[in-house]
């Protein structure tokens, strides 16, 4: 998706870090913001170099490195390296996060190392991405944090009291940082999809939760991860520079606020 002539969709000049974009929706997110003249890194645990030479051979300034958000030390790199290549950071896309390799579970089976590892990747990662990525930000005098939430957090789900609560935490994460970092110029927003046929999910797939989610739409049709493009590129843009602090549903009018 690109807009051709309208200076709140373009990028240009202008440097994005987007994590778990190997595929799916930091995919589509990545993919968008480099068709909207941003130089992109795309982060990912597998896959990221193989997306990033897609993208490169489409023309665009892309460079994958493979990154475990859960590491302290390769977040840190992972800016170090981007500031390295592209002389900056101006925008941080935290996509990363476990979903569809989950197994649906009531609150008496999830193991406790189960709930750390959703945790450990979907809450501490985008900390650990924020903290590294922060001061380069406050360096250059503001930027832009748009951290992928869910409708799970919103309206409540069952068997997934580890993925919802992982996701709750970064809606507030995502306030507070709002608070912390407005006086530097940092937005910090975050889009809360509904349930998206990403890659993964349609591995996994039975059908049943595909069913039940399109009929609880307003829309009723299947969520794809290009349905959060536009939301993206609306928060990295200059069309949103007085917003913050929010979470913008984007699930085809199932959650109403």
């Amino acid at each position: 998706m690109s807009a051709p002539g309208d200076p709140q969709m373009s990028l240009d000049g202008r440097t994005a870090i987007v994590t778990g974009a190997g595929r799916g929706i930091g995919w589509a997110i990545a993919a968008a913001y480099a068709r909207a003249g941003a130089s992109v890194v795309i982060a990912d645990v597998k896959g990221a170099e193989e997306a990033a030479e897609a993208l490169s051979a489409q023309g665009h300034e892309v460079v994958g490195m493979t990154v475990d958000v859960t590491d302290e030390a390769a977040t840190q790199a992972m800016v170090a390296a981007t500031v390295s290549s592209f002389g900056s950071v101006d925008i941080l896309v935290n996509n990363a996060a476990l979903f569809a390799t989950l197994e649906l579970q009531p609150v008496e089976e999830i193991d406790v190392a189960t709930w750390r590892r959703v945790f450990d990747v979907n809450v501490l990662g985008v900390f650990l991405c924020c903290k590294a990525v922060v001061p380069v930000l406050r360096e250059r005098g503001g930027g832009r944090i748009v951290n992928l939430a869910s409708t799970t957090a919103l309206k409540g789900a069952p068997n997934r009291l580890h993925y919802l609560s992982s996701k709750g935490a970064v809606i507030a994460l995502t306030r507070g940082l709002a608070r912390e970092l407005g006086d530097a110029g940092i937005l910090v927003n975050a889009i809360a999809p509904g349930f998206t046929l990403s890659a993964g999910v349609l591995q996994g797939e039975d059908g049943g939760s595909r069913s039940n989610a399109r009929a609880h739409r307003a829309l009723q049709r299947d969520q794809h991860p290009g349905d959060l493009v536009g939301a993206a590129l609306f928060l990295a843009g200059e069309g949103s520079a007085f917003i913050t602090g929010q979470c913008m549903v984007v699930d085809g009018g199932s959650h109403m606020q």
